[in-house]
């Protein structure tokens, strides 16, 4: 009830911003900027910041070339369909000059001057230094090869067809052009840099404005990074004590993100794909920069690592070790299921099995991210640090809505997890 009444208020207020479009027209081009002498701008350059801004993920359509879009993004308001940015004269962005393609990172605004929607992060990108647009700029006009490949219309619902109404959001939504550096410690420097800009962390991992703008640009503002929704799955939140960059260490944050696993977590649904197309290209000095600056706006403190030797065994555990055949169904299900890798502790292995004890996504206030894995599995990244691409097996052919329920219930209040339970109804719509 609470996400239709946000759609509806969204769909008010943007209908709203439709009309003021209408009468005020801002400024959309951002003028060429002049490069510090010593910026090196370079097709390896371009082509690096092409792999921090996970451009591969939506503008590669599955089993379609590189780039060449025709990849559905789901919307609140309907489907999205990315554009193909290939050097194609005819169907791709061969003809846009750089200052074209400026507009479209910075501003949004495509070679014809229509407007592009936001699944098209440019409210990071504005961050992205002149050096590196040019440098992007150069990478997809040179190094990248042409594709022919004319995509889907995107045809939204009245009033969010009308692009020309999205000046109004971009003047509502849209910080300055530029990066202020937040320290005077470059490694965090840096890695704000990246979170911020390119690799456009805020996109999945803050909440949304009634005007469904990110919340926050930078760690100034509380509700940066800490915590969205995305297609449903819940993405945690990385600023504060609590939060996954408040509990692990840098080094098991910088691991996470090259591998998409550490001690205490895998990579599931979007991150997995973040971590495959993305993450795992960037230099170990970078995914620790970033790492850095996630711990330097969570508190800078690392937990202790847990005692193993002198750990509480918790009811849970005393009870699925006992394996009485009157337990409830719940822990049944768990232990013909799932034991057999995340273990009578809940704990799982490190790097192969994720912990449930604990783990956020399993206690996130919206369950369908557990649901969704239990239902239909789920598959880490091959890296080249950790190439075995293991893989969940799905369960939907096995257990009803009912079975799901009760199992995933069961792991979000078991161990030392305490959150809500799941109804058949919570599951019907994942299946």
């Amino acid at each position: 009830m609470k996400t239709f009444v946000r759609i509806v208020l969204a769909l008010i207020v943007i209908a709203v911003l439709v009309i003021a479009g209408m009468i005020w027209i801002p400024s959309e081009r951002t003028p060429a900027q002049a490069l510090a002498p010593d910026s090196e701008v370079s097709v390896a350059r371009g082509e690096y910041m092409m792999r921090a801004a996970d451009c591969i993920a939506c503008h590669t359509a599955p089993e379609g070339k590189t780039f060449a879009g025709g990849r559905a993004i789901q919307s609140p308001f309907g489907v999205i369909w990315s554009t193909n940015i290939t050097p194609d004269k005819e169907t791709g962005i061969g003809n846009y000059t750089l200052d074209d393609f400026r507009a479209a990172l910075y501003d949004g605004v495509n070679k014809e001057g229509a407007h592009l929607y936001p699944a098209m992060p440019y409210e990071n990108y504005r961050v992205i230094s002149e050096a590196d647009v040019q440098s992007l700029y150069k990478y997809f006009m040179e190094a990248v090869p042409a594709v022919n490949n004319k995509v889907p219309e995107t045809d939204l619902a009245f009033p969010f067809n009308q692009r020309w109404g999205l000046r109004a959001w971009n003047w509502v939504a849209l910080n300055p052009v530029g990066f202020d550096a937040p320290t005077d410690d470059q490694m965090i420097n840096r890695g704000a840099y990246l979170v911020q800009g390119a690799a456009h962390c805020a996109a999945c991992h803050s909440p949304r404005t009634m005007f469904m703008s990110q919340k926050g640009a930078n760690a100034s503002d509380p509700a940066f990074l800490s915590g969205g929704e995305v297609d449903g799955w819940s993405a945690p939140s990385l600023h504060g004590a609590d939060s996954v960059a408040g509990q692990w260490s840098v080094e098991q944050m910088a691991h996470y993100l090259a591998t998409g696993r550490n001690d205490y977590a895998t990579a599931v649904g979007e991150m997995s794909l973040v971590v495959g197309d993305s993450l795992q290209y960037l230099t170990p000095e970078d995914n620790t920069a970033i790492a850095a600056y996630l711990k330097h706006i969570s508190g800078g403190k690392t937990p202790a690592a847990p005692d193993a030797a002198n750990r509480t065994v918790t009811d849970t555990e005393k009870l699925l070790a006992s394996a009485d055949p009157s337990m409830p169904l719940g822990p049944r299900l768990y232990l013909d299921n799932c034991s057999g890798c995340h273990f009578v502790d809940g704990r799982g292995a490190p790097e192969i099995f994720p912990a449930l004890d604990g783990n956020l996504m399993v206690t996130a206030d919206s369950p369908k991210g557990l649901i969704y894995t239990i239902l239909h599995g789920a598959e880490l990244p091959s890296t080249e640090t950790r190439p075995a691409r293991l893989r969940m097996q799905s369960y939907a052919w096995r257990l009803s809505d009912e079975e799901v329920a009760e199992l995933a219930t069961f792991i979000r209040q078991g161990w030392n997890n305490n959150a809500s339970a799941v109804t058949a109804s919570d599951v019907a719509p994942v299946r």
